[in-house]
């Protein structure tokens, strides 16, 4: 069975994929994968160059903040690499901050969602990078609301600072067994 974990920037679903691994659990993570391709792929840096003109990582995050249609060119480019490269991957576990927004969900049979409070969410995004709270809720928004997410995912995780993540995991993994 194929399990995505997806969650909004600041959630801790790194974190989470990171305690996975601690249980022998190795997570597929989509944005190294992107990063990596974009890197190594002649044939996205080619057409990113011809996009944006420049490879750049600064210029790349201006070009995709500048505007939602901006956004979508830099996808159609870049997930269908990233797409093909979990298919060849043989992981079972894949980790996505836009899962649904760009279409993976359907390569997995199931999917995993960390949630956290909004503030809590921003508080660690302006910490982690370093960026102003308006930045942070920039990114935030390019991302669905998290209460869709959590309506469309099959499965919660909720990182808040209270839970016991670990608990949590390990309920996650007894379903993984039983299936």
């Amino acid at each position: 069975m194929k399990t995505g974990i997806t969650g909004g920037i600041g959630s801790g679903k790194s974190y989470v994929c990171q305690r996975l691994k601690a249980y022998g659990i190795n997570v597929y993570d989509c944005d190294a994968a992107a990063k990596r391709i974009i890197r190594t792929s002649e044939t996205v840096r080619q057409q990113l160059q011809q996009l944006i003109g420049s490879l750049e990582k600064a210029d790349i995050a201006r070009f995709l903040l500048e505007s939602e249609s901006n956004a979508k060119a830099i996808d159609k480019i870049v997930h269908p690499a990233v797409f093909r490269d979990f298919e060849e991957s043989g992981f079972e576990w894949m980790e996505s901050a836009i899962i649904y927004e760009s279409g993976i969900f359907r390569l997995v049979d199931r999917v995993v969602v960390v949630t956290a409070p909004e503030e809590v969410r921003i508080q660690r995004i302006m910490q982690r990078d370093g960026i102003t709270r308006e930045k942070a809720l920039q990114w935030m928004q390019r991302q669905w609301p998290q209460d869709e997410v959590r309506r469309r995912a099959d499965i919660e995780i909720i990182n808040d600072g209270t839970h016991d993540i670990d608990s949590q995991i390990r309920q996650l993994i007894k379903l993984e067994i039983s299936k």
